[in-house]
C-alpha cells in the first residue's frame, strides 16, 4: 500500500520555522514551519503536508538580472519595493528572495543603503523574507549584521554560507534569531561538513537549511538530484547532521544556451519552461523551497505540486 512506503525509514527531516507573525514577534501575515517529511516527497499519506514554497527572487541592482526577466517584468525592477509587492500582489509568490545584486559593485561600501533596502522590501510585503547578502568577504560582516538587525524578530532566513566564509553570517543568525541557507558544490559528505562547522560555532540545528547547489536541468542537474536524494536518504535513515530541509533555486536555467538561442517569440516560454522543469525536478528530490526568477514559472509549479499530491489516494 502507498500508505505504507517508509522504506524502512526510522527518522523525520528537521524543521525551520521561516517568518514570524505579529503574534510571535515579527511583522509577516504568514510563518512557515519547513521540512518534517518521514518519507519521500509526494509518497504516501506521511509525504510532506504542504507543498514545496516557492520564494520569488528580486534585486536592488537589476543590472546583474537576466534581461530576460528584466524585460518580462517593465521598469518595476527599477523599484525593488514595488517589485517585492507585486511579488507577492500579482506574482503569487509564498517567499520573497532578495538578492543585495548592489554589493557586486567594485569597490563597494555603502552599506547604510543595504539597511534601507532591507527595511523598504520588509514594509512592501508581510511575506516571509529570505537575504542573500554580499558575494564579497571583505564586506560580509557589515552587510549581514545589518540584515540581521533590520528583520530582528522577523525570523529570516540568510544566504549564503559556504565552507571558505560562512562566520560572518552565522554571526548575525546567531545574535538575531534568523536562519543560515548552507550552500555546498554539489556533495553529501561536503554538506554534512558544513553543517557540522556551522553548530560547533553555535548555529542551531534547526536554524540550518541545505542548498545542495543546483545544476540546470540538461546541465549537471542529474548529479545535484543524485546528492540531494542521497542527502534526504542518509537524514531518514536517523543521520542528523543531514536532517535539515533543503532549498534550490532553478534561476541558472535562464541562462542556458537553449534559452538564449531561443527565438525571440518564444524565449519566455523557453525560458519558464526550463526553469519551471528544473524546479519541479528538484522539489521531487525532497527540495522543501524553489526559488525562481521568472513571474510565469510560479503558477505553473503550484499546479504541479498540488497534481502531484492527488495523483491517487496514496500519492503515488
Amino acid at each position: 500500500m502507498a500508505d505504507d512506503l517508509h522504506f524502512g525509514w526510522t527518522a523525520a527531516i528537521g524543521s525551520l520555522v521561516l517568518g514570524a507573525t505579529k503574534a510571535e514577534g515579527g511583522t509577516r501575515k504568514n510563518s512557515y514551519t519547513i521540512g518534517g517529511g518521514t518519507t519521500l516527497p509526494f509518497i504516501g499519506s506521511d509525504a510532506m503536508s504542504a507543498s514545496p514554497l516557492i520564494a520569488f527572487e528580486v534585486c536592488d541592482n537589476p543590472v546583474y538580472w537576466s534581461p530576460i526577466v528584466r524585460d518580462y517584468c517593465g521598469d518595476i525592477i527599477n523599484d525593488v519595493a514595488a517589485w517585492t509587492t507585486a511579488s507577492d500582489t500579482q506574482y503569487g509568490a509564498d517567499i520573497i528572495r532578495l538578492n543585495l545584486t548592489s554589493t557586486k559593485q567594485r569597490n563597494f561600501s555603502d552599506t547604510a543603503a543595504i539597511g534601507k533596502t532591507v527595511e523598504a522590501v520588509l514594509l512592501a510585503s508581510a511575506l516571509p523574507l529570505i537575504i542573500e547578502g554580499s558575494n564579497e568577504p571583505k564586506i560580509d560582516s557589515e552587510v549581514f549584521q545589518i540584515c540581521g538587525e533590520k528583520g530582528q524578530g522577523e525570523k529570516l532566513l540568510l544566504g549564503t554560507a559556504e565552507a571558505g566564509r560562512y562566520r560572518s553570517i552565522a554571526a548575525a543568525v546567531i545574535a538575531y534569531d534568523h536562519s543560515i541557507i548552507a550552500q555546498s558544490p554539489i556533495d553529501i559528505n561536503l554538506a554534512k561538513q558544513l553543517n557540522i562547522l556551522l553548530r560547533e560555532i553555535g548555529v542551531p540545528r534547526d536554524h540550518i537549511l541545505i542548498d545542495p547547489y543546483t545544476g540546470t536541468l540538461g546541465y549537471g542537474f542529474e548529479y545535484s538530484f543524485s546528492a540531494m536524494e542521497r542527502i534526504r536518504f542518509s537524514a531518514l535513515k536517523g543521520d542528523t547532521d543531514l536532517a535539515m530541509p533543503m532549498i534550490c533555486s532553478a534561476s541558472d536555467t535562464l541562462t542556458v544556451k537553449e534559452v538564449r538561442d531561443a527565438d525571440p517569440a518564444l524565449l519566455d516560454e523557453m525560458a519558464v519552461q526550463w526553469e519551471f522543469t528544473t524546479g519541479l525536478a528538484a522539489a521531487t528530490a525532497g527540495a522543501e523551497i524553489i526559488s525562481v526568477r521568472h513571474p510565469k514559472t510560479i503558477p505553473l509549479l503550484k499546479r504541479a505540486f498540488a497534481g502531484l499530491k492527488t495523483v491517487s489516494p496514496g500519492g503515488v
